[in-house]
């Protein structure tokens, strides 16, 4: 597997190995764990049903509970003699499935309306929901209703589709926009560079073109 981007740095996982093992094993962890909240630094015994792979990072779904960790978050581990036995009607797939469901609906707040041009491609839960569906209008674009985590989130996911996405709703994303357009649009038409200094310069020996995925053939 090349989970990554080309563009990304993978998490440093240095105990992957050893809860792969004791997830193959069915053994015990004692591990210090670093969460987001204080305190931060805990212990933590884990019974270690599976790993995820998700887009680049290693979760390891445990007991009881079960609950997910970060396996890049693990600051200790101290493998066990103990052993455990994952219970018989954990589903792995269908665990993942539902803790991601609600993971957006936790982190999905509100909606915008948008309107998206022909041939545009949105990511993440507005990808979905474009793809779901919606309603096309007679100039070929599409309203679409998506979800947003917040205001200041959609603000930067949206704007980088420049002219192709039109935020119709709410009117605070809007405005928000519609004042950082201004702001571009003043900074591009004011003192013109000097030609002599911001001239051409080639792109350096086995340079990527663009911002997406390497050109091959």
């Amino acid at each position: 597997l090349d989970a990554p981007g080309w563009y990304a740095d993978a998490d440093d996982t240095p105990y992957l190995p050893a809860v792969a093992d004791a997830v193959r094993n069915g053994r015990v962890l004692s591990v210090l764990y670093r969460r987001w909240r204080e305190p931060t630094d805990v212990r933590r015994r884990l019974e270690p049903y599976g790993l995820v792979l998700k887009a680049g990072r290693w979760y390891v779904v445990a007991g009881p509970g079960p609950r997910t960790f970060r396996v890049d978050q693990i600051l200790r581990l101290d493998p066990c003699d103990e052993e455990f036995t994952r219970p018989g009607d954990f589903d792995l797939a269908a665990y993942w499935t539902a803790y991601r469901r609600d993971f957006h609906e936790r982190l999905h707040r509100g909606e915008a309306v948008l309107r998206v041009a022909p041939g545009t491609r949105l990511t993440g839960a507005a990808g979905e929901a474009l793809a779901s569906g919606g309603e096309r209008e007679a100039d070929g674009w599409t309203r679409v209703t998506v979800p947003i985590e917040s205001v200041d989130r959609a603000h930067d996911a949206f704007l980088v589709h420049g002219a192709a996405v039109e935020v119709l709703e709410p009117a605070e994303l809007r405005d928000r926009i519609a004042r950082t357009a201004g702001a571009l649009a003043r900074l591009y038409t004011r003192n013109p560079p000097d030609p002599a200094v911001t001239g051409r310069r080639d792109r350096p020996e086995g340079h990527l073109p663009g911002a997406g995925d390497p050109v091959t053939g």
